[in-house]
């Protein structure tokens, strides 16, 4: 039976919010782990298929290389020179995709953001109740 607000007693208040704060941390339990779980998935994929690309892509790309310090040559570069270039260029590349990659798995962005934000949107709400609450009780 649902007691109006002026009937409830401070033991009522305090047993329904007890219960609401326990089911409270219990749902945001469960979504920080779900969505840990999701970040967790996400980071094993992304590693699997850096993983897998990198065997793939090694060869080829030593045979481009190859083809790219040849064509140099057979443009009129000497050998050494085009040699030079060719990995200078690559060098450069593999930089800049080696700290783009650096830059992806900083810890911010594997925070759970969803919960960081529902956790700070609960205790708003916490905190307006117990404002409202306080003015009522101060009203009556």
């Amino acid at each position: 039976m649902a007691l109006s607000p002026s009937t409830r007693s401070i033991p009522d208040i305090l047993s329904d919010l007890l219960g609401q704060f326990t089911t409270l941390v219990r749902k945001e339990g469960e979504l920080a782990r779900t969505e840990m779980s999701e970040k967790v998935g996400q980071v094993t994929a992304g590693l699997v298929l850096v993983v897998i690309g990198a065997v793939l892509l090694m060869p080829a790309l030593v045979v481009l290389l190859e083809a790219a310090v040849a064509g140099l040559e057979q443009a009129g570069l000497a050998p050494p020179w085009a040699a030079l270039i060719v990995g200078g260029a690559v060098l450069l590349i593999g930089l800049i995709l080696l700290m783009v990659g650096i830059n992806r798995l900083k810890a911010k962005n594997l925070l759970p953001q969803k919960t960081i934000n529902q956790l700070q949107e609960d205790a708003s709400v916490a905190k307006r109740q117990v404002r409202a609450d306080d003015g009522y009780q101060r009203a009556a």
